[in-house]
This record gives C-alpha cells, structure tokens and sequence, in this order.
C-alpha cells in the first residue's frame, strides 16, 4: 500500500500565519540549508523526511523563540 503524500493543511502554516512569518524568515532563522520549497511543502502537507520536519522545527523555533515539538508543527 502506498503512503498517502498530501496530507492537508499542516498546523505549521496557522502558526506562520498567526505570527506573520514568512517563509524567507525562517529560511533566514535557519542555521542549515533550508529552502523555500521545503517550508511550502511543509505548509501544504507533502509528506517530508523526519530530517526536513527537523529542519524546519529548529527554524521555526529560532525565529519564534519558542521550544515547540514535531507534533506541534506536523499532524502526521
């Protein structure tokens, strides 16, 4: 059985919404190679690698200051 890719929605983009952050913020937050592909991915729901979601987690939590987890970002 194939793994379903689109998954909706994810709670990362009503976060990046509810905080005005773009996805160039966290590009820039971000300490390793992040692109803006991988944070629109991330926001539409395609399924990413635990390495990408980490990715992003740690960006989205430096330009936020928060210490938030996957499951808060990602509902897969």
């Amino acid at each position: 059985m194939e793994n379903e890719r689109n998954l909706g929605i994810q709670p990362i983009a009503e976060l990046m919404d509810s905080k005005n952050l773009k996805s160039h913020d966290l590009v820039e937050a971000s300490e390793v190679q992040l692109t803006h592909k991988m944070i629109t991915k991330a926001r539409k729901g395609r399924r990413l690698t635990r390495n990408v979601q980490t990715k992003i987690l740690n960006a989205f939590n430096r330009a936020t200051g928060k210490r938030l987890d996957l499951k808060d970002l990602f509902n897969y």
